[in-house]
């Protein structure tokens, strides 16, 4: 197995797209990046500490290979926004790759090359060495699963959820 540690917008939209392809044995929604100790929603939204919302996907790289998992990332968010993502705005939002080696850094920068020749504009994604990562309160774990009438699992991430599974058709679970 293999973790990802992605952030690209709300984490909900992430987590709900990586949940739906074959060999994800695991997705957990937390923040990374930033500078405060076990931060909570409410501190992460002001903005002040640092943390982006993210996904640590874990999957099996022999189902689901890591490019795929990638490409996926790029295709579900628009990386040419800075600190946002449609209208969520703020550095919380932003779109970042925590690597956990070199071998991570090295396929995260790969990916972000192959991006730049699908995406007018400059790839404002950052590429960042993954330190703490703090899970998010059990309420945003699986938010569209749970939650599937909210207005913003409707609006946001249900389209990028058929994105994938129109895009990336042969990796979608059955």
């Amino acid at each position: 197995m293999e973790t990802y540690v992605l952030a690209g917008g709300c984490f909900w939209c992430l987590d709900a797209v990586y949940r739906t392809l074959r060999g994800v044995a695991d997705v957990v929604s937390g923040y990374t990046g930033g500078t405060v100790a076990d931060p909570d929603y409410e501190l992460v939204c002001t903005g002040t500490t640092g943390h982006a919302e993210a996904v640590a996907v874990t999957f099996d790289p022999e189902v689901l290979p890591p490019e795929v998992v990638l490409d996926v990332f790029f295709t579900l968010h628009d990386p040419t926004q800075l600190n946002r993502q449609g209208a969520d705005v703020g550095t919380q939002y932003r779109s970042a790759m925590f690597y956990t080696d070199e071998a991570q850094r090295e396929r995260f920068e790969a990916a972000r090359k192959r991006a730049a020749e699908w995406w007018p504009g400059e790839i404002v994604t950052t590429i960042e060495p993954l330190g703490a990562f703090f899970p998010a309160e059990e309420y945003h774990q699986d938010f569209f699963a749970k939650n599937p009438g909210q207005g913003y699992c409707l609006a946001v991430a249900l389209p990028k959820v058929n994105k994938i599974r129109r895009s990336y058709a042969e990796y979608v679970q059955a």
